[in-house]
């Protein structure tokens, strides 16, 4: 497409302003050449369910830097701006990893640990966790009997749910929480000895029953009642196809385990190979209870995952190939995502990252919400849950006090780039 200049202008800057909307500026002492939008660029269909001006934010967004925009780099080769969504209640209502663990143990597909020894299943799990389950779950032959053995199944899902016991001790300790959750991990590290395909077949299955089920179902495992059904969300079905479209290379990075991950965001537009989550290593073709590592943790340590600062991590690893302690750091702009979307504190060191919009969907939880709202640079966009949004928080976030939660577990205020602390933040942006 040809344009005619009456006078050499200063370049357009591209900005973010407003309530993240993002706008073009340019200077006024020479005429700017007039660009009309081609016909086929790629715009949302789904309008329903979006809060305020976010839609317009997000198609303004795609316009930019999309293959229709003049916001992207050129000078990049070729390179596609990249997007990247959490999984669990950002592209889908409900837990894939829960619904994976909850068909497992239905089906009794858990693998007696070795010599039963349920340390092997986490280097993070407490002496008093590892004694109740192998006191509720005796080695009794290569898999677990929990489809019928209630006592069982109750104490792993009570570790694995709620973190504790089923008597309330504490399941697991000694970890860095800005790296890990010994409680996500645990459901890729049980799936010791399947293989990948074999743990793709279960997550289908739970897949189809969660689907079917409508919405508000809960099942039965053991003696509890867990939530049984799972949506996708048409926005983001939307949002995801309308990137793609745009020319932007858009990737799944989620703390559920990679094989299930990869099951469900393939039907969302995501191939395996832009899905990012827990890896195991692998022995003789069967996973092992052993995690790989990124940045300057080996393969085996078990001490990151994509969680918080693990999602920057293998995000920087495995999109813009980062290797070694450079990984675990903050990158340059120009090896950033544009965009991302969260809906939780693990997804917050992704999102800040983030160079043109942060997409937060309201869970209610504490950090991302101090930082959505306070919104210091005017990229955040906050919208309530599509399915079931939650109604308006009672009390103000605590962003100035236990907002924020340390390396060692301790809580603590959330802090701007520059250190000083977020004031609390009052729930604006909710259900009716």
């Amino acid at each position: 497409m040809n344009f005619k200049r009456r006078a050499v202008a200063a370049a357009a800057v591209i900005a973010v302003a407003g309530a993240g909307l993002v706008t073009v500026q340019a200077t006024a002492e020479a005429t700017q050449p007039v660009r009309s939008q081609p016909k086929d660029c790629p715009t949302l269909t789904v309008t329903k369910g979006w809060y305020g001006d976010n839609k317009a934010g997000l198609q303004k967004m795609i316009d930019t830097y999309g293959r229709c925009g003049e916001g992207r780099d050129k000078s990049k080769r070729g390179a596609k701006p990249v997007a990247v969504f959490d999984w669990d209640n950002t592209v889908i209502k409900n837990d894939v990893g829960d619904a994976t663990m909850y068909w497992l143990l239905r089906n009794s597909k858990i693998r007696t640990p070795h010599d039963g020894d349920w340390h092997s299943t986490s280097r993070y799990l407490t002496d008093p966790a590892a004694e109740a389950l192998a006191k509720a779950c005796p080695a009794t032959g290569a898999t677990l009997p929990t489809r019928r053995d209630t006592d069982c199944a109750d104490q792993i899902a009570s570790v694995y749910g709620e973190g504790t016991t089923t008597g309330g001790d504490p399941a697991f300790a000694g970890y860095d929480h800005r790296r890990m959750e010994p409680q996500y991990a645990w459901l890729a590290q049980l799936t010791r000895g399947w293989s990948t395909r074999q743990v793709k077949d279960f997550a289908a299955a739970a897949r189809k029953e969660n689907l079917a089920a409508p919405v508000g179902t809960e099942q039965r495992v053991g003696t509890g009642t867990f939530t049984g059904w799972v949506r996708y969300y048409d926005q983001q079905r939307d949002l995801i196809r309308t990137l793609q479209k745009a020319g932007f290379d858009v990737y799944v990075v989620s703390a559920s385990p990679e094989p299930v991950a990869e099951v469900w965001a393939k039907s969302a537009g995501v191939d395996a190979r832009h899905t990012i989550g827990i890896r195991n290593t692998t022995a003789r073709g069967k996973l092992t209870a052993h995690l790989k590592g990124c940045g300057t943790v080996r393969d085996g340590a078990d001490s990151m995952i994509t969680y918080i600062d693990g999602k920057r991590c293998w995000i920087n690893q495995e999109i813009y190939g980062v290797r070694g302690a450079a990984a675990e750091k903050v990158q340059p702009a120009a090896r950033r995502q544009v965009f991302a979307a969260g809906d939780s504190d693990t997804d917050i060191s992704f999102l800040r990252d983030a160079t043109a919009l942060r997409l937060v969907l309201n869970r209610n939880k504490n950090e991302i919400m101090c930082r959505a709202y306070d919104n210091g640079d005017r990229r955040w966009l906050v919208n309530p849950m599509f399915i079931e949004p939650k109604g308006k928080l009672a009390k103000p976030y605590p962003c100035a006090t236990t907002g924020y939660t340390e390396r060692d577990g301790k809580q603590g205020p959330v802090r701007r780039a520059d250190g000083s602390v977020i004031p609390e933040q009052t729930d604006t942006v909710h259900g009716p």
